[in-house]
């Protein structure tokens, strides 16, 4: 299996379409296409705080649903545009208040079209992926080891949320375990959901998500190469978004 997974997008388009032809896939289509049969793999969070999150959506769709080329698992941002797309009673903020003014700035039409790609894309994605003849996990905020092959809302929130501890930051943001440290499975762990600086490796985890929404890059781990690819962003830097 050889398959390019991209960490959280968080609506930087332009960062996406850039290191997708980094990669080498061909956006002759409207969408990254690899000429050797690669695909891309999408560990959640496509949406919020970007410029351009429904231009993400949109093209993560049409791979996922419409051409079966690459693989999507939902983020904590995507479960909360999902709830707010569904009419719950959801805060626009954190984010969401960007891609919900993408949204409404849409006529009804196009807005029926866009709500209903990206409910087919989080109704027919999986809490995570098991790839690669069960080598391969594709998981938000990564998974436990004793958690793979378990669906449960505890397992859900993991997935979601990472290793919370119910605590919280000065800043709002929850305390995190480290769980990643704690791993010692086989399955090689692909994650994103806490910005850090530099592609984090430990242990056989890789957290993915280098805050390109937040000023530093976007990046991809190609497997089975395990080599991290990143393109820098275009966003303004926030230094005390990054963990490590």
């Amino acid at each position: 299996m050889k398959i390019d997974i991209i960490g959280d997008i968080h609506g930087c388009y332009h960062e996406f379409v850039e290191l997708t032809k980094l990669l080498g896939y061909n956006w002759e289509h409207g969408i990254p296409l690899h000429p050797s049969g690669r695909k891309l793999g999408f560990v959640g969070d496509l949406t919020d705080r970007g410029p351009e999150s429904l231009k993400v959506i949109r093209a993560v769709w049409r791979l996922v649903i419409e051409l079966d080329a690459a693989y999507y698992v939902p983020g904590n941002h995507c479960n909360k545009l999902y709830r707010y797309f569904l009419g719950n009673k959801v805060q626009l903020k954190h984010g969401l208040e960007t891609t919900a003014a993408e949204y409404e700035a849409l006529s009804s039409s196009d807005q029926e079209e866009i709500k209903s790609m990206f409910m087919q894309l989080y109704d027919n994605s999986p809490l995570y992926h098991i790839l690669d003849e069960d080598m391969l996990v594709m998981a938000h905020a990564g998974i436990r080891e004793d958690y793979i092959g378990q669906q449960s809302s505890k397992v859900k929130t993991f997935v979601l949320y990472g290793d919370i501890t119910g605590e919280t930051l000065p800043d709002g943001r929850p305390v995190r375990r480290d769980w990643a440290s704690q791993y010692h499975g086989q399955k090689i762990i692909v994650y994103g959901h806490t910005p850090v600086l530099d592609a984090r490796i430990v242990n056989q985890t890789y957290n993915v998500d280098t805050g390109a929404v937040f000023g530093n890059k976007l990046s991809a781990l190609r497997y089975p190469e395990l080599e991290v690819v990143s393109v820098p962003s275009t966003m303004p830097f926030v230094k005390e978004k990054f963990t490590y």
